[in-house]
């Protein structure tokens, strides 16, 4: 059972204020998204660096079996799960600000804005 598998399924935000570093909007967002993808090719990096040593010392010729390499569903499906909890991981704070505004927007605040309009 993989890491993701063992994950609970409830999304949980940080409740506050997000500290702000730079001034252009959307920048600290783009710089939480470079840093979670600048992990994951590290990561990557390591695992495929150990998967050639692995193979090189078991005198298997790893590239020409990843050229082969069909795919079962169940495969497939897993890769797909594995996907989707990065692109989760990669888009948190705006999954983050889509919720609060979620949350934000009532019927009353609706009303409201909808009277502030009226009177203008």
């Amino acid at each position: 059972m993989t890491e993701a598998e063992n994950r609970p399924h409830v999304i949980r935000y940080a409740k506050g204020k997000r500290p702000q570093f730079y001034e252009t909007p959307g920048m600290d967002a783009a710089m939480s998204m470079i840093m979670v993808l600048a992990s994951e090719v590290s990561v990557l990096r390591d695992r495929l660096d150990s998967a050639e040593r692995v193979a090189k010392a078991g005198g298997l010729d790893l590239a020409a079996g990843i050229e082969k390499l069909e795919l079962d569903q169940d495969a497939l499906e897993a890769r797909e799960a594995a996907r989707q909890d990065f692109m989760t991981r990669l888009f948190h704070v705006q999954l983050k600000d889509a919720d609060e505004a979620a949350q934000a927007q009532t019927d009353d605040a609706f009303k409201a804005t909808i009277h502030e309009i009226a009177q203008q």
